[in-house]
Formats: C-alpha cells, structure tokens, sequence
C-alpha cells in the first residue's frame, strides 16, 4: 500500500515498510543490528532459562524465531525482514517470560 506523503512542498509516495521501520533503516543498519542482537539473544536465552528448557514444545517455539533473526542478521538481510522476525521474537519470548513467571 502506498502512501503519498507531503514534504516540504513535495509530494512523496511511501512503501507501508518505510511507515513502520522508517526511512533511515539501513543507514543506521550497524546500530540496529547490535540493539537487536543484544534484545533478542537476551530475551530468548531469559525465556529457556526460566522453564523452556523442560518442555519441548516451548524450546521449540522460542527458539525458531530467535535462530530465525540471528540468521537474518548474520545473512546481512534487508532491515525490514530483520525488525520483522525481531519484533516477532521479542513478542513470542515475552509472552513466555509471562507465561513461566506466573506459573
């Protein structure tokens, strides 16, 4: 879906991915990366650590979209996959951080 967008006086036609992650992505792809390194590695290894590690199903669930982003970012794949599959991450492990803290 594209959107057209004034600025200064232009009009200028944005892609739905830039509305989201931005336009200045892949210029601070460096930074990025490193964020989403640390936030997703620490939060997936929190969620094993606090339960995953006992039940398979969960193991599983965690860990395919924690592999999937750091295989992502070792691939040097466009930003919007790599936030994407982070976002993704961040969610499915947070929701089992809760799930294991309250059990």
């Amino acid at each position: 879906m594209n959107v057209k967008v004034r600025i200064m006086g232009t009009a200028v036609e944005t892609k739905g991915s830039d509305r989201i992650f931005g336009e200045n992505t892949e210029f601070n792809r460096f930074g990025l990366i490193s964020a989403t390194l640390l936030i997703v590695g620490t939060l997936g290894g929190l969620a094993v650590g606090l339960g995953a590690i006992e039940y398979v199903w969960a193991l599983v669930v965690i860990v395919l979209p924690t592999m999937l982003t750091l295989s992502l970012l070792l691939a040097v794949a466009p930003m919007k996959y790599i936030l994407g599959a982070g976002i993704v991450s961040v969610i499915v492990d947070v929701l089992f951080i809760a799930y294991f803290l309250l059990t």
